[in-house]
């Protein structure tokens, strides 16, 4: 009789080790997999602000017009100069742009910085499409060495279809340069 209990209870024992085994490699998996899940979701739904990033040029360009104003931002580890070249631009709907930002390196050594961007207002993100961009790759300056750095892309015309920013007037594109680790370990 004592020994079916001990082997009752170390079955139970068993199970309850192996679920909890299963729960913490379920968490440690959640753990490694949520930031590129995360990033994913927010490409695709365009949440906080991440922009569209496509390949396809618009087919449709519209009459109306959207303000697009360009915010440039540098950590204050990265001794770069980092703005753009204008402003605000009024662009129709659809249409393919280019617009371009000046980065410089203010410092007696090469610097390699990567770029983080977001679209204001946020549900704009998913309708600001971006062909081709400096942010897309890493960036390296040699000293005192002044870029342009491009940017191609559109308004998607399925904006003016979004019942909450249909009407929208302006959107605001925001870089902020950081210093790449690289340099850090030099």
């Amino acid at each position: 009789m004592i020994n079916n209990i001990f082997n009752y209870l170390s079955e139970k024992n068993n199970k309850v080790a192996v679920g909890l085994f299963s729960l913490v490699l379920a968490m440690l998996f959640l753990a490694y997999a949520s930031v590129p899940l995360y990033n994913l979701f927010c490409k695709v739904t365009g949440f906080g602000g991440t922009p569209n990033i496509t390949q396809i040029e618009s087919e449709f360009v519209l009459d109306q017009t959207i303000e697009v104003r360009f915010d440039a931002n540098v950590s204050s580890d990265l001794n770069w100069d980092f703005y753009p070249e204008q402003k605000t631009y009024n662009l129709k709907i659809g249409k393919d742009y280019t617009a371009n930002y000046i980065a410089e390196n203010n410092s007696s050594v090469p610097i390699s910085g990567t770029a983080s961007f977001n679209v204001s207002p946020n549900d704009a993100g998913k309708y600001f499409s971006k062909l081709e961009c400096f942010c897309f790759h890493e960036q390296s300056l040699q000293p005192g060495e002044q870029r342009v750095m491009p940017i191609n892309f559109y308004i998607d015309p399925e904006i003016v279809n979004d019942k909450f920013i249909g009407d929208l007037s302006e959107i605001t594109l925001s870089y902020t340069f950081y210093e790449t680790s690289d340099n850090k370990n030099l």
